[in-house]
């Protein structure tokens, strides 16, 4: 048994950085957090707890912070001692269902990628003169000058794309190996940016409420 030196039960908990439900679903302790005790009983009783329960007028989006989560299990199970872990805020995101991608936009994305950069790469090459590179790197190889070097032309081409794939680590679905590329990378890092500033901005909004309500409070 995880007991301190009083007796009192301990349990640790670690919360989810971003959980999903639906509009209406109530939002249990088991749903937002990671629960660990000795007590299968105890555990069980606080997985079923409910931390919030979505209205309509919530959004699309609540936070549910720390505080609020042992607030709510002290209420429910005094003399508990809990250890939490990771991050103090779960942010709750409310969707009728996943979203289903859009084959057209995807399309439209896909071309306007492979063009844009097909033709940033011709004009970078126009830029540095690279034709008149190649000519020169021929000619100092051969001691001939050729206007048009393919048999160098064309492997430099091919060398390009297999850098692009070695770069971004994928052909289709095909991973080379399990290190993450750059622009998964980058993604993580927006993703993670993106769910900070939500929830920074939804605590900020809820204090704000929470301070009008209290100065409404004072005045009546």
């Amino acid at each position: 048994m995880n007991l301190d030196a009083g007796g009192a039960q301990r349990v640790y908990l670690r919360l989810r950085k971003r959980i999903c439900i639906k509009p209406g679903q109530s939002v249990t302790l088991r749903h937002a957090a990671r629960i660990s005790s000795s007590d299968p009983a105890l555990e069980e009783r606080l997985g079923s707890l409910i931390l919030h329960k979505h209205h309509l007028n919530d959004g699309n989006r609540v936070v549910i912070d720390l505080m609020q989560i042992v607030k709510a299990i002290h209420e429910s199970e005094s003399g508990v001692i809990i250890d939490p872990f990771g991050d103090p805020q779960v942010l709750v995101i409310v969707s009728d269902s996943p979203r289903k991608p859009r084959i057209i936009v995807l399309a439209m994305t896909w071309l306007l990628l492979f063009f844009g950069s097909g033709l940033a790469i011709m004009n970078f090459h126009t830029d540095v003169s690279m034709k008149e590179v190649h000519t020169r790197i021929t000619e100092l190889v051969t001691g001939k000058r050729n206007d048009h070097p393919l048999w160098f032309q064309i492997p430099y081409s091919l060398g390009i794309g297999l850098g692009m794939l070695v770069f971004f680590n994928h052909l289709f679905r095909k991973r080379f190996n399990e290190e993450p590329n750059p622009l998964e990378v980058e993604l993580y890092m927006y993703e993670e940016n993106v769910n900070n500033y939500v929830i920074a901005d939804e605590m900020q909004r809820n204090n704000h409420n929470r301070g009008e309500s209290e100065d409404r409070e004072h005045d009546d």
